[in-house]
């Protein structure tokens, strides 16, 4: 059996605040750095989850252009290739749009094993933008997506079905375990220790629905009092919508009611002094990790009915579910919650239990750690155990969703 380590390489825009981002860092964490040898490549070296990646001794090569007419983009990417090649990259994986159309290329000029792309959201490009992505990933060897949803729609628009693979995203669950609320958030933000607290993880843009949920807040706040709502995010490309937000607030006589909290990395002590999470969303998601994460602390989740927002939310059971850009339907979501705490708890307690069942980092890791042992035809050494876990996932979809991925041919 081969031994020595795969070398890869996973190339990201940046190191900026995000699902995507964040999916990354957790999947380094994680991987078994006695069967993988990783390094990173970006487009802009900055954002907070560097350092993250730094911790992990991985180098980081930054690859700067301005635009992908230039002349400098070309030389980035030959660059690039000239990199793989030097050091003997056998699998690329690339994130996102703008990584995937200079990544993709740069692997196969570098000679690359196998090339990866990740499509990780169902935002629709002008139609330009979407015939070059489409065009440049019928070069990789396999699409990874992380929902159901984004696979549907990757195939109704013209990709091959045959290269897409699901693999969903999951939670360090000892990371999110439920805490006993210290109240030091609550005191930080001048919030009295036993009122109802909604939290919005979110980057503040406007597929977020973030204006929608204040809108909403407006309406609960007049049912309930004392409850209050923290804005945990921001998007620095887009500096106007957030002022829009903050006086849409003021126009509605929420006052100090809401909190906006910006960019913070300690989500776990937000999310245990939390009473519920909410996902505006109105375009674009994914699969959420701030749903994820909400549910694996056992938070009620109200969410909108977009992308892959309905394959974590079993509404009724883990949390509710309502059309997006309805502010009345989210405030009544959330008015339910707030004036039934039992049921509330009982959403969040079954919440917790399926991301323990379904969607733990290790056996997000393992599936990825698999297929890349798969495709350098590498023993991928599954246990007994692990078998019997992939068998039942096949059963549960009939199949389709694993059958790259979690179906191990017998040893």
């Amino acid at each position: 059996m081969e031994t020595s380590k795969i070398k890869i390489l996973k190339f990201l825009t940046s190191f900026d605040i995000g699902g995507t981002e964040r999916h990354v860092v957790n999947l380094l964490r994680g991987l078994d750095r006695t069967k993988f040898d990783v390094s990173m490549a970006c487009l802009r070296k900055q954002g907070p989850f560097l350092k993250d990646v730094e911790r992990l001794d991985i180098p980081v090569e930054e690859y700067s252009l301005g635009s992908f007419r230039s002349r400098k983009a070309i030389q980035e990417q030959l660059r690039c290739a000239r990199w793989i090649r030097a050091n003997g990259v056998q699998i690329v994986h690339t994130y996102g749009f703008y990584s995937n159309v200079f990544g993709i290329p740069a692997a196969k000029l570098g000679g690359a094993s196998y090339v990866i792309a990740s499509i990780r959201d169902t935002l629709e490009f002008p139609r330009v933008q979407s015939a070059v992505h489409r065009f440049v990933c019928r070069f990789a060897d396999a699409i990874f997506v992380n929902a159901d949803v984004i696979r549907d729609r990757l195939i109704a628009d013209g990709y091959n079905g045959a290269k897409i693979n699901v693999v969903k995203n999951g939670v360090d669950l000892s990371r999110f375990a439920r805490k006993n609320e210290s109240g030091k958030l609550r005191q930080e933000f001048g919030l009295y220790p036993t009122a109802p607290l909604i939290v919005v993880l979110s980057r503040l843009s406007n597929v977020k629905g973030v204006d929608y949920f204040v809108e909403a807040a407006a309406t609960v706040a007049k049912r309930f009092e004392d409850a209050r709502f923290l804005i945990v995010g921001d998007f620095k490309d887009d500096p106007a919508y957030k002022a829009t937000l903050k006086r849409q607030a003021i126009r509605l006589g929420l006052g100090r009611r809401v909190v906006f909290a910006g960019f913070r990395l300690d989500v776990q002590e937000i999310l245990s002094e939390a009473t519920m999470s909410v996902l505006p969303c109105t375009a674009g998601e994914g699969l959420s990790n701030a749903i994820l994460e909400a549910m694996s602390v056992g938070l009620p989740v109200v969410a909108t009915t977009v992308g892959g927002n309905p394959e974590l939310v079993a509404d009724g059971k883990t949390g509710l579910l309502v059309p997006p850009r309805d502010p009345g339907a989210l405030a009544n979501a959330m008015s339910l919650l707030l004036a039934d705490p039992q049921k509330a708890r009982a959403f969040g307690a079954a919440g917790k239990q399926r991301v323990e069942t379904e969607f733990s980092l290790q056996r997000m890791v393992r599936r990825t750690e698999n297929f890349y042992l798969r495709a350098l035809n590498r023993d991928i050494g599954v246990s007994e155990k692990d078998r019997e876990m992939y068998r039942e996932a096949a059963v549960e979809d009939g199949g389709r969703r694993y059958r790259n991925i979690d179906w191990p041919p017998a040893q």
